[in-house]
């Protein structure tokens, strides 16, 4: 039996090959790795004596020789095959041991020129990869030291790899470099800005870890994370402390992180079901949590809470007084940590780079079939805002209402949501029509803020109005300004209703819906 070893990533190959070397297999290997092998005591015959072709052009071609391909490639069940190995003088290569130059790795790194990029591009590796796993039924084909072990029982134990074994790392192969030329579609489009939308479109993501479940305990689940894109998301968040996270609290968190990143001034976010129930921005994040918290003190039990400041001890007092299933923030003083971690299953979560966000990015959906896709929403106002109505709003309304804006972009379609003081003072998020969201968001203000209600805040609907009942609503409530698209053909309605109630409207020109 005979092997060829060439590898970049040197994790446990010492070991491997000693083991190989001890059942009496011959190893053949390429530059640094039979270098590495030689160093570690291990018998070893280099490439170029096996083709008696020294490799060129630094090192560019050296295993792309037809002693080797057909070593590889023959099959051993064909008679043809094997006449012509033996006219050829070729030999067997019956276990290939592959990975790849760390082109991931090289790219990772800040100020990586394309130059640097493209001499990390392996050639000969995938191709000897494709080729052992294309005859697996003959080869023995590993690109992950964590198979190598396992490889090494079933030879000591049966004296051959099992059938089933060998398919299943030929498949694993294929994964390896699907991923591998993946990431240099994608990284080669990026290079040369071309359009979002590619004839052909490669992603690449690798798996972060399993899940108890998914959505339901019926059904099974893994978190993958994007390649190279992973700044000021989940994927970049240590957990300090709690279980880990399930498939719901990744996907609510990160609608939680979405709306986070529209604020700049110390605001808390929390969610529940993936929908906003308290958002609020103060000079200190304590002061804001507490009106994160007061908006709708229900609903956060059990909910997820983002803050894009540093958790400070009075924050965690307030945070500790109530079930929460995730926090996360950028930071944590040491003592409000402590406290923190009183909360057995509070998971706890830092992200330094929270406030970090991603612009040209994809927006995906899985649908039956096919993926639909479009570039991330990441505007928040047209080009102009437009005061509609005979009456201005007040600086205050205008701080106001673009808060709510903000608020309302991460909102269920159709979604409305009210605000004053930076506060949320309630929410109608994914109903069927725009004047149940309008009442849903008044009464959930009424049932928390008591006899004050709504009165003297402003509301932020995601689309146009396409009637003037939600202005009526909304006026009847004692809202004294509206931010919405415009658009509706019955605009001048709205406008009409608003001036004779003296509610100032403004037009922002964009619409946010999210379904």
């Amino acid at each position: 039996m005979r092997a060829l070893i060439s590898v970049s990533d040197k994790t446990g190959i010492i070991d491997f090959a000693k083991e190989l070397s001890h059942l009496g297999v011959d190893i053949i290997s390429t530059g640094g790795t039979a270098k590495a092998l030689a160093e570690g005591g291990i018998p070893v015959t280099e490439v170029s004596e096996l083709t008696g072709f020294t490799e060129c052009l630094d090192g560019r071609v050296k295993t792309l020789h037809p002693a080797i391909h057909a070593g590889i490639l023959h099959r051993r069940d064909n008679k043809i095959h094997q006449q012509q190995m033996k006219e050829l003088g070729y030999g067997t290569i019956d276990l290939v041991v592959v990975n790849l130059y760390p082109f991931q790795a090289t790219i990772s790194k800040p100020n990586t020129t394309l130059e640097e990029a493209i001499e990390n591009i392996d050639i000969g590796g995938p191709t000897m990869l494709r080729a052992a796993a294309k005859n697996h039924q003959d080869v023995v084909v590993l690109v992950d030291p964590s198979d190598y072990m396992s490889v090494i029982e079933e030879l000591k134990n049966q004296g051959h790899v099992s059938s089933k074994t060998k398919f299943r790392l030929a498949s694993k192969v294929y994964e390896h470099t699907a991923y591998y030329d993946s990431l240099i579609a994608t990284y080669f489009r990026e290079q040369q800005g071309e359009e979002l939308f590619p004839e052909k479109l490669t992603l690449a993501f690798e798996k972060m870890q399993d899940m108890r479940y998914g959505e339901n305990p019926h059904q099974k689940a893994a978190f993958y994370k994007e390649t190279m894109k992973t700044k000021g998301t989940l994927a970049e968040a240590k957990q300090l402390h709690g279980k880990e996270l399930s498939y719901n609290n990744i996907n609510d968190a990160n609608g939680a992180l979405e709306l986070l990143k529209e604020f700049e001034t110390p605001t808390i976010v929390a969610v529940k079901h993936a929908n906003p129930c308290g958002v609020a921005s103060a000079d200190r994040i304590a002061v804001a949590y507490k009106k994160a918290y007061d908006s709708d003190p229900t609903s956060i039990f059990g909910g997820i809470v983002v803050a894009n400041g540093t958790i400070d001890v009075n924050t965690a007092k307030e945070m500790s007084k109530t079930f929460l299933e995730i926090i996360i923030a950028p930071a944590y003083e040491e003592e409000a940590l402590t406290i923190l971690k009183e909360k057995k299953n509070l998971r706890i979560l830092e992200l330094p780079e929270i406030r970090f966000s991603h612009s040209n990015i994809y927006d995906m959906k899985k649908v039956q079939g096919g993926l639909i896709i479009q570039e991330k929403d990441v505007l928040l106002l047209g080009e102009e805002l437009k005061v509609v109505t005979n009456r201005q709003p007040t600086e205050q309304e205008m701080e106001d209402l673009l808060f709510a804006w903000k608020v309302v972009k991460h909102v269920k379609s159709n979604g409305i949501a009210i605000a004053k003081d930076q506060q949320t003072i309630g929410s109608g998020g994914g109903q069927t029509n725009r004047i149940w969201a309008v009442e849903q968001a008044i009464e959930h203000g009424v049932e928390f803020f008591k006899e004050e209600g709504v009165r003297g805040s402003v509301l932020a609907s995601d689309a146009f109005f396409p009637f003037k009942d939600c202005v009526e609503v909304a006026a009847k409530a004692g809202i004294t300004a509206i931010i919405q698209p415009g658009g509706s053909i019955r605009d001048e309605e709205s406008i009409e209703a608003c001036n004779e109630h003296g509610i100032a409207m403004i037009f922002t020109g964009m619409r946010h819906f999210k379904h």
